[in-house]
Parts: structure tokens; sequence; C-alpha cells
């Protein structure tokens, strides 16, 4: 499979890996942001997603840490609506 090399198609994938994430993670999601410990609780989670992005991804674009901000987005704020320390 060839490694994807335009930002658009980069982003489209790092938001579906994050999508995916929070669809089957959810529970471990709302305890982690009311816990104020996302990140342990999916610590295995993402850097599955993680590597799973940089095994498509060229270099350069690996670098722009588009599944970083996708994690945020999507992981984090979308869930703005749950009861947290972290806000």
């Amino acid at each position: 499979m060839a490694l994807i090399e335009t930002k658009e198609a980069a982003r489209r994938l790092a938001r579906a890996i994050a999508s995916d994430l929070s669809l089957y993670n959810e529970e471990k999601i709302v305890e982690g942001i009311t816990s104020d410990n996302l990140f342990e609780l999916l610590k295995e989670e993402l850097e599955e997603g993680r590597a799973l992005f940089e095994s498509r991804v060229t270099p350069e674009l690996y670098r722009e840490n588009y599944y970083d901000r996708a994690i945020i987005d999507i992981l984090v704020r979308s869930k703005g609506h749950i009861d947290s320390k972290m806000w």
C-alpha cells in the first residue's frame, strides 16, 4: 500500500483513527476526563493508533502532528460537556 502524501488525506486518516478510538473506548474516555487521567487510561490504544498513522503516512506528514491534533479535537474537545477538573 502506498503511503499517504497529501496533508488533507493525512488529516482524514488521523481523524478516522481518533474517531474509532472514541467510538470503541467511550467509557474509558469519560472516566479519563472525569478523573483527569485520560492519556494514562488510553495509553495503549493511543500508541496503537499512532503506530497505525505513522505506518500509513510519509515521514514528513507524520512530523506535522495531525494525529495529536485529531486526538485533542475528537477525544478531548468533543467531550467538553463532561464534568472535569480539566476545565
